[in-house]
């Protein structure tokens, strides 16, 4: 039996160098092809990619026996793998994930308009072979990866507020793996959209762009809830930007802009998404990018997946802990504002989708936007300024789903929004399920139908 195992030489499952396979036709005519993909699976099996009604699918499926010539990127050694057909596959985690891949090569080599994925053929690996040569020196094996995920864990493990273990968890990104790019995003229940909460290493934040199930690595990796790693520059996979709001048809004359960018790079050349999951349900997305091609490896991707848990679990923590556990008043108290000057700031909401304009800025929409409209009219209304997470939640008129409303993450958004777009008004946390609204202006409030 050969000591050689998939994983040891995974590097040469990366896609950045075609494989060769050669197959037999019933006859015993040999053919040989270039194949785009050899994707790993697990130790016994591997996926290659089926792109076209050619030669060596008609062999295969007649023939289930093949060999595959594979090429380590770094010591130019071949290896072969001897295989068996076992199945097709046309959707789910694999097929996605290796369409992912397929449209960072395809880009990479020229042929975006040329690849196109009709299924994941999985092979059981039944032997691998080193091919006799000269190879070149072994690059030396990455070190301090487990002990990055460790000292991950530990900053985490510290957090007591969902702001806390955002920023801690984008700071262990930078601090203990070097990725200078990247960003943690949400899913809203309600539209089933994933939205940003919190970002590093952009010239924007981005705070609160938008990006649909299925666009892009980042919708496919929640959608399919599994990671999905490309190492060079796609076309295939753009990012679609915030749709623009619907408040032009809706309202005749608006010509505001209802969009926040999205944060990323305008080139990206290698992309990991990471979902985030507490007991099998989706929470959210942990992106990261570089400039570089192939920054990240299948050993980066294992680390991610065991920061995206943790985070997952902090999360549905926090969520599970009542609002007001430190304290004995379950209701916010009600107080009087101080006499505010200078200039009249214009709030306007629309009830459309529920979007909030600061003057001519576009400032939050849907369930965030209809929380933001209830504090401002509380505050104009009857001069408060505490506020309490129990209270929302009670809030019938504020569209939260009944599981699993994300209010910690729509509060955050919300908060973090108004500290970039709006310095007259700022949220501040003033205790668990808590927190004050802090208003330096006279408030104009519009409520348009």
């Amino acid at each position: 039996m050969s000591a050689l195992t998939l994983g040891s030489i995974r590097p040469c499952l990366e896609g950045a160098i075609p494989a060769v396979m050669a197959t037999c036709a019933e006859d015993g005519t040999p053919n040989v092809a270039y194949i785009s993909q050899v994707y790993y699976v697990d130790e016994s099996h591997v996926a290659l990619s089926f792109q076209f009604f050619n030669k060596t699918r008609k062999n295969i499926l007649s023939n289930p026996y093949a060999a595959v010539l594979v090429l380590h990127p770094v010591t130019a050694e071949f290896f072969r793998l001897h295989l068996k057909y076992l199945r097709t596959e046309t959707h789910g985690a694999l097929f996605e994930g290796m369409k992912a891949q397929l449209a960072g090569i395809a880009s990479h080599t020229g042929m975006a308009n040329v690849f196109r994925l009709l299924g994941s053929d999985v092979y059981e690996v039944q032997l691998i072979e080193a091919v006799e040569g000269m190879p070149l020196p072994q690059p030396p094996n990455r070190c301090g990866l487990l002990g990055a995920l460790r000292r991950c864990s530990e900053r985490l493990s510290g957090c007591k507020a969902l702001d806390e273990l955002i920023n801690a968890t984008l700071a262990s990104l930078t601090d203990f793996m070097d990725i200078r790019h990247a960003m943690i995003l949400m899913l809203d229940p309600v539209t089933q959209r994933l939205y940003t909460v919190g970002s590093a290493g952009y010239a924007t934040s981005g705070i609160g762009s938008e990006i649909d199930m299925g666009d892009g690595v980042i919708g496919v990796a929640a959608r399919e809830q599994t990671p999905v790693r490309i190492g060079h520059m796609t076309s295939a996979y753009l990012y679609s930007r915030a749709i623009r709001s619907s408040l032009c048809a809706n309202a005749p004359g608006l010509t505001l802009d209802a969009e926040i960018p999205y944060p990323g790079l305008r080139e990206p050349h290698s992309q990991l998404a990471v979902p985030v999951l507490s007991a099998g349900r989706l929470l959210g997305v942990l992106f990261v990018e570089s400039p570089l091609d192939l920054r990240f490896s299948f050993e980066d991707e294992d680390v991610l997946v065991a920061v995206a848990g943790h985070l997952g679990a902090a999360i549905e923590r926090m969520q599970d802990t009542p609002d007001h556990a430190d304290s004995d008043d379950d209701d916010a108290p009600t107080s009087a504002t101080a006499a505010v000057t200078g200039a009249v700031l214009q709030v306007r909401h629309f009830h459309a989708n529920g979007s909030i304009f600061l003057n001519d800025v576009y400032l939050i929409k849907g369930v965030a936007g209809a929380i933001f409209w209830k504090l401002v009219c509380d505050h104009a209304r009857q001069g408060r300024t505490e506020f309490s997470n129990r209270e929302l939640r009670l809030d019938a008129t504020l569209g939260l789903p009944d599981v699993t409303d994300n209010l910690d993450a729509r509060l955050l958004l919300l908060q973090r929004r108004l500290a970039e777009h709006c310095p007259q008004i700022q949220m501040e946390k003033t205790g668990r399920g808590r927190f004050r609204l802090n208003v330096d202006c006279p408030l104009e409030l519009v409520d348009v139908a």
